[in-house]
């Protein structure tokens, strides 16, 4: 067996090593470009303009079969905590406010409206109507004031319509992710003052987060797509309510 000699495996080692280093470098410098690509692996709304992300998010939404709206809305000084389902056919939920809570649900045109004693009550002056009230539906005339107010918290594009528009000059505010851990584009309306919307920067870029302009209230938007059933209560469940529903 012929030896090698010393320095001839000094340099083939030193080659081999130099090697080595390079093609690891190498990987890290491209791991490093696609670390530094905040659009890397997104559905790519982060690199249009603002005006842009709000216009794909609105037209998201409006294609969308249904989607779960819940937080706070303020309206009139009044301010209402909803927790809604809606689709294009109906909708259903729950509506809180001065601390009183009662469900929606409308189906097609129809609308109803279930709550306990203590909404009756309250809207009754204590005239004893509450008992047969009590967790039961209540159908809503359409020629009702209640009907007009509260359908609208049923109705998915009459709702979103109301709600996903930022107001002033348009501007990106970073990107973020909501609390499941979706990463986001938010875009604001005059700074914040207008409103700001967070937008998914994953899948279909539809609205996550909006904080209303003025304080207006802040929703979250899930369930996107997401079908669910709505049905006609019992005859057993619902009964006639004989007057003007309260509207306040």
């Amino acid at each position: 067996m012929t030896a090698i000699p010393r320095g001839r495996t000094r340099r083939t080692a030193w080659v081999t090593a130099a090697c080595a280093l390079a093609v690891t470098g190498a990987l890290a410098l491209s791991g490093c470009g696609g670390d530094d690509d905040p659009d890397a692996g997104t559905n790519g709304v982060g690199k249009l303009t603002p005006d842009r992300i709000q216009a794909r998010t609105r037209a998201a939404a409006d294609a969308a079969s249904a989607v779960r709206l819940s937080g706070t809305v303020v309206t009139s000084g009044r301010t209402y905590r909803l927790d809604m389902r809606l689709k294009a056919d109906g909708g259903t939920g729950s509506v809180t406010a001065q601390g009183t809570t009662f469900q929606l649900l409308r189906i097609g045109e129809d609308l109803y409206l279930k709550a306990g004693a203590d909404f009756w009550n309250h809207a009754d002056g204590g005239d004893g109507a509450s008992g047969k009230l009590d967790g039961k539906y209540v159908k809503v005339p359409q020629r009702d004031p209640a009907y007009r107010k509260f359908s609208g918290f049923t109705d998915k594009d009459v709702l979103l319509d109301g709600l996903l528009t930022l107001h002033g000059t348009l501007a990106t505010d970073g990107r973020h992710a909501d609390g499941s851990g979706t990463r986001t584009i938010r875009i604001t309306g005059d700074n914040g003052s207008g409103g700001t919307l967070d937008v998914s920067l994953q899948g279909t870029p539809y609205p996550l987060r909006l904080v209303r302009a003025g304080q207006a209230g802040t929703l979250r938007f899930s369930d996107w797509g997401r079908n669910f059933t709505v049905e006609e209560p019992a005859k057993s469940e619902t009964v006639d309510y004989g007057r003007q529903l309260p509207t306040s």
